[in-house]
């Protein structure tokens, strides 16, 4: 997996909306905060657009447009890092249309989570690493020595990769594993199952989160990675956090999920600190990983 070149002081950083429509002031709040770090941020042509479509979608722009804006930041060569300014949907409209041997002759760090999760795909295929992680609403709303808005800067200049340490779970299955560590917004990534733009991979660490997906869904999907001979093959199972389904029971989801994984003996992490939730943590993806599980925490460790 190629890494992009680390920022250097005053390095062009695009802000984009390739998925969703974002609020104006959480872009400008992450102008302040990229310009806090030292870069030099430029807002896309269509970023605070609002667009719909078939009466019941709201996109940031027309798909036109938001790939518009994705292939102007990666054609420009001053450009060396990107931000999507959210998730909501969309991004899925670009894939089949990117230029990926020009990504792959120019890699650029890419930036976000949620329906981000198919640009990942897409940087993934191009063999270069990004990181999954929280967009403009963190960056507006914490200080730029935030945990994760601090991880990132260390990550984007070569500073170092993080290790997290997070407190057991009851559900946690034990064991070691090292492996490209890959996942996101399993909804999202599932539609891109037996595509080219798949990375759930047998061998991989998979790490996983959603959003208003109930416990019937969650389980669908799982059922399809187990027919699929993907979920027993796996190295590894990260299980982030599920917000937003009836009743918001976490308990109900987390069962079911560690009913699904029953039958393997690879290690599995629940309740760790990535999706919807305030405490989001970066995942460079494409890395390789270590978790550790064991009665006392949880350890991951990213290496390039």
């Amino acid at each position: 997996m190629i890494i992009p070149p680390y920022l250097q002081p005053n390095d062009k950083f695009a802000i984009i909306s390739p998925s969703g429509t974002m609020l104006s002031e959480r872009v400008d709040g992450a102008v302040r905060a990229i310009e806090k770090w030292g870069f030099v941020p430029v807002v896309s042509e269509y970023c605070k657009e609002e667009y719909h479509a078939y009466n019941v979608i709201t996109h940031s722009a027309s798909p036109e447009n938001r790939l518009a804006d994705l292939q102007w930041a990666l054609n420009d060569p001053q450009v060396r890092a990107i931000l999507c300014s959210r998730g909501g949907y969309g991004a899925v409209h670009l894939l089949e249309h990117l230029d990926l041997d020009h990504l792959s002759s120019d890699p650029k760090w890419l930036i976000g989570f949620s329906d981000i999760s198919a640009l990942h795909a897409a940087w993934h295929r191009a063999g270069i690493v990004s990181i999954h992680s929280p967009m403009a609403k963190h960056l507006t709303l914490y200080d730029s020595n935030n945990e994760t808005n601090s991880i990132n800067y260390n990550i984007l200049t070569g500073k170092n990769l993080p290790t997290y340490n997070e407190p057991p779970h009851p559900q946690n299955r034990k064991g070691i594993a090292t492996a490209t560590i890959t996942g996101g917004n399993l909804a999202v990534l599932m539609g891109l199952l037996a595509t080219p733009f798949n990375i759930i991979k047998p061998g991989n660490i998979l790490f996983i989160e959603d959003v208003a997906e109930q416990v019937y869904q969650v389980q669908r999907l799982l059922y399809h990675l187990r027919l699929a001979g993907i979920l027993p093959r796996l190295a590894g199972l990260i299980i982030g956090q599920f917000t937003k389904h009836r009743g918001d029971d976490t308990s109900a989801m987390y069962d079911m999920i560690h009913d699904m994984v029953a039958p393997y003996d690879y290690p599995v992490a629940f309740n760790f600190p990535i999706g919807h939730v305030e405490r989001n943590v970066p995942i460079v993806e494409g890395t390789t990983a270590t978790l550790e599980v064991n009665d006392t925490n949880v350890k991951l460790a990213l290496n390039y």
